[in-house]
């Protein structure tokens, strides 16, 4: 049997193929599962999105669902919190105590997520950034949060078998 991985990446609706691929790939090298809640803005087949993930796509842990409604409803019955990056938030990520099984929901890059599946995250987080600064691109803002919540995960789980 293949292990959970600790975090999983959820994207909703993404609209940028390079985007999708290029998180695909670090997810694939880092063990971390990758959501894609469709409908996406580009066909999943897409050259750019097989050219952004290279050889890594066939190892990365992938699941597809074809509505939020479906996602939301395995996340739930497997017992999974969902954190929402989004410029909407008042708590930085770097302050939030992730665990073993976060999902870590990001919005479309042209639109973010609607209102009721910002109600439905258990957590919203955000990364600070300079007064004026509008977004970072969804790939970084992906890694950046996944590095910090596999660095605790990581910790914690290192620590309870010491």
């Amino acid at each position: 049997m293949t292990p959970q991985p600790p975090i999983r990446i959820a994207l909703y609706q993404p609209d940028i193929p390079g985007n999708t691929g290029t998180i695909l790939r670090m997810a694939a090298c880092l063990g971390l599962g990758v959501d894609i809640i469709e409908p996406a803005g580009f066909d999943m087949s897409d050259r750019a999105l097989k050219r952004a993930g290279m050889d890594y796509l066939e190892m990365a842990a992938l699941t597809r669902h074809i509505s939020w409604d479906v996602f939301d409803a395995q996340r739930r019955s497997e017992g999974r919190r969902l954190l929402l990056m989004t410029t909407r938030a008042a708590q930085p990520y770097t302050h939030c105590e992730f665990r073993d099984g976060d999902i870590l929901l990001f919005g479309r890059e042209s639109a973010g997520v609607p209102d009721n599946v910002h109600a439905a995250a258990d957590a919203r987080l955000l990364i600070p950034m300079r007064p004026g600064a509008r977004s970072l691109n969804l790939a970084l803002s992906a890694a950046m949060t996944a590095g910090e919540a596999l660095r605790q995960v990581n910790l914690r789980s290192a620590a309870a078998g010491s």
